[in-house]
């Protein structure tokens, strides 16, 4: 009898070794498993964050709906604007913009300064001038000529004068209630689309 207690001794040993085994195993990749699904949300939630806060105060990532700028920038182009463009420095001639719409704030635009603060912009036959002087590098820009008189205008300070590059077909400065961008409407500068084939802007 004392084979037989000794062996059906060790078979319960054995059993109960074996199913606290499988109790810590289980425990262990219940435990890994939270452990790692918790990773996967810090990491996506903190990915969130650093998108929001790069679309909020970083950049501009936009798609252009219309053709107001073409040839530079095609209907349907997304284009990137670097809002941190004028942290420490003034928009320039013909830097192109991403802006509120003076006439309606909930719009975004985007054009050429051709105009700047204090001077006076005048339209004539398509052609443009500043305080008079014949604005001639403005040509290099407009997709097809144009014609028509606008003006003349009489720029405030931190104001700007914007047009599209597609002077036939855009709705800009010559076209507002309010014809002038003001320094604060201004969200950032497109340096480069992205959709389509990688273009720097100028």
């Amino acid at each position: 009898m004392h084979p037989l207690k000794k062996y059906g001794g060790s078979k319960v040993l054995d059993l109960e070794k074996s199913t606290e085994n499988k109790i810590k195993n289980g425990n262990s990749n219940r435990t890994s498993f939270i452990s790692e699904l918790f990773s996967w949300i810090k990491a996506i939630v903190t990915a969130g964050i650093i998108a929001l806060i790069v679309n909020n105060f970083v950049i501009v990532n936009a798609m252009v709906p219309t053709g107001s700028m073409e040839s530079t920038i095609m209907t349907n182009d997304r284009i990137i604007a670097f809002r941190l463009s004028y942290l420490f420095n003034s928009p320039s001639r013909f830097d192109i913009v991403v802006f509120r719409n003076p006439d309606d704030e909930s719009v975004l635009y985007i054009k050429r300064i051709i105009g700047m603060p204090g001077e006076t912009l005048m339209i004539a036959n398509g052609r443009v001038y500043i305080d008079g002087e014949r604005l001639y590098e403005d040509d290099e820009f407009i997709k097809d000529n144009f014609f028509g008189t606008f003006g003349p205008f009489v720029i405030g300070e931190d104001e700007y004068f914007v047009l599209g590059d597609n002077r036939n077909n855009s709705e800009d400065s010559r076209a507002w209630d309010n014809p002038f961008v003001g320094r604060n409407a201004i969200l950032g500068r497109a340096i480069f689309k992205y959709f389509r084939g990688f273009e720097i802007l100028r």
